[in-house]
């Protein structure tokens, strides 16, 4: 083959933990009578609270086919090129055995909001009830050097706060706030989905809400933009070009000797243009992925509606439609209208064998 599947997972082949009836259908044309896949896959999702291993594991179980880590690519998964933080005290922000995340993607010295909050017990306040009964401070100065957020968190009020501190603090949480010092230390974000769509009939936050959140506090404060050194996540550029990484990786294990040239992206746009320059290392490692062509298939299953019309002028975009997109990214018609649109990821797959001339 010289093409290569990207599925979303969330509205594509799942909602909530209720598989798509299509999505099985779908598989079983995908691997052969031994349960090898019959064309490189990889399943993006822009998920956080859980190791890929335990991803492969739920997918394998709803589509009944056997999946490895391999193909899983979590909104934190690209993390692990970012080296230069690997060795240093980092804050993680989010839900789901953080600590095991972190360390399977390199961290070495990960703190979580909650051990800031054991160490530091006068900051978290807002919760009457979790406030401490005796105020001490207890001797433990640590410097963080950046702040990773993975996820949206449970509790919002905590975590705002304390994320809010350390990046006024320059990474010493409980020290005065100091204005002066822009911009802060680094932040490096994963997932910027706005909503989600889950079991209800109308889609549900998503930790691009949580951001939101954090700049608008941010800039309330300081009156200062709240700046990334890295964004993550579909449909970022890094996300994409780790998955097509992943793709040739899958393609070379297998041996396949075709170059891979297309890959479809089923469920999700292709990705968005950044305004935010990232220089961190990863580009060398990955330059060797240059696919020809990203299309994307979109399906209806999921939060994705075909009627919403697309601007044609991006200047009157605020006025004519509402971009849900991350803060940092540009709204271009171009790279958001997709390819092709289709009912669900069955019909996906069909069309795309379609336009392949490929017969399984």
């Amino acid at each position: 083959p010289s093409f290569g599947f990207l599925f979303d997972i969330d509205g594509v082949l799942v909602r909530g933990k209720t598989p798509i009836p299509a999505a099985k259908t779908a598989f079983q044309k995908l691997v052969n009578s031994q349960g090898q896949f019959l064309v490189p896959v990889v399943f993006v999702t822009n998920a956080g609270d859980c190791l890929r291993q335990k991803k492969a594991d739920q997918l394998s179980h709803l589509l009944g086919v056997p999946i490895s880590q391999d193909q899983v690519m979590m909104s934190h998964s690209p993390l692990q090129m970012f080296k230069s933080y690997h060795e240093k005290c980092v804050l993680i922000s989010g839900q789901g055995p953080l600590l095991d995340i972190a360390q399977d993607l390199g961290f070495c010295q990960p703190i979580t909001i909650e051990t800031v909050r054991e160490k530091h017990p006068l900051l978290d306040v807002v919760d009457h009830d979790r406030r401490p009964d005796v105020l001490v401070s207890l001797d433990f100065c640590f410097k963080i050097i950046s702040v990773v957020l993975f996820g949206e968190p449970v509790r919002w009020e905590t975590n705002l706060q304390l994320i809010i501190d350390v990046l006024l603090t320059s990474g010493y949480p409980g020290n005065p706030y100091q204005h002066e010092n822009y911009p802060h230390i680094p932040v490096l974000a994963c997932n910027m989905d706005l909503m989600w769509v889950a079991e209800a009939q109308s889609p549900r936050f998503g930790h691009g809400m949580f951001m939101v959140c954090l700049e608008n506090i941010y800039k309330k404060i300081t009156g200062k933009d709240l700046k990334y050194e890295a964004l993550m996540g579909k449909p970022s550029k890094l996300t994409y070009q780790y998955a097509e990484y992943l793709i040739r990786a899958q393609a070379a294990q297998r041996q396949w000797q075709q170059p891979i040239q297309t890959l479809y992206a089923i469920g999700g746009s292709s990705t968005l243009s950044q305004d935010d320059k990232i220089g961190s290392g990863w580009e060398n490692e990955l330059a060797s992925a240059a696919a020809a062509h990203c299309r994307s298939v979109l399906v209806c299953t999921g939060v994705y509606n075909p009627h919403t019309k697309v601007p044609s002028d991006t200047r009157q975009s605020i006025a004519e439609t509402v971009f849900h997109g991350h803060r940092d990214f540009r709204f271009d018609p171009g790279l958001v209208e997709p390819d092709h649109i289709v009912p669900d990821v069955d019909a996906a797959v069909d069309l795309v064998f379609q336009l392949e001339n490929f017969t399984p």
